[in-house]
């Protein structure tokens, strides 16, 4: 062998080596196959498995399943909503309202939303907030029956009784069926 030969063969041998070392690095640094694998949360499937616990009576479960739920997507109004939903419904008030309201800094025109915080504001006796936001939602739809009632039940309590009345028709207005808003009207016109 020449001498031309031999440093053409250690030339070789080293970028061979280097070009080993740098294969190893990226295999190094590549993640796990386990890794790989793992995919981001389901929030579809966790909000199916809270709603479904939730029908079934578990808001236990259904708060864990929405809570990892909204770890994985806190921007989504929709599972931020329910989640605040079924903290009501599990007396966490106070922290239902912050969610709500947290909800309320992404979208202030969300009227079902302003409607939920303003029933527990009510909840809470906390009765010129609620008004505050059982306004807003009706500048926001004015054509929710719910609302007028709701709204109507709070001003019954704040003893604005001719306002309270003029919600209730107005409610029976928009939904000729509600019985609710009947009764309470006739309730409020009997204790004039």
């Amino acid at each position: 062998m020449s001498v031309f030969a031999i440093i053409m063969f250690a030339a070789t041998l080293y970028f061979a080596y280097q070009i080993f070392r740098h294969v190893q690095s990226l295999e190094d640094s590549a993640p796990a196959e386990s890794e790989k694998q793992r995919s981001p949360v389901d929030t579809d499937r966790l909000l199916h498995e809270a709603d479904e616990a939730y029908q079934s009576g578990d808001l236990r479960t259904a708060q864990e399943k929405l809570g990892e739920a909204y770890l994985a997507e806190p921007k989504n109004l929709e599972i931020l909503n329910k989640l605040a939903y079924v903290h009501a419904k599990r007396d966490d008030i106070q922290l239902a309202i912050d969610l709500y309201n947290r909800s309320l800094s992404m979208d202030e025109n969300d009227d079902f939303t302003h409607n939920a915080i303003a029933s527990l504001y009510r909840t809470k006796g906390s009765l010129m907030l609620a008004k505050e936001h059982y306004e807003k939602a009706l500048k926001i739809d004015d054509g929710y029956a719910v609302t007028y009632y709701n709204y109507a039940n709070l001003l019954a309590d704040l003893g604005e009784k001719e306002k309270a009345e003029e919600m209730y028709l107005k409610a029976i207005e928009l939904d000729n069926e509600m019985t609710e808003a009947r009764e309470a009207l006739e309730t409020l016109r009997s204790a004039q």
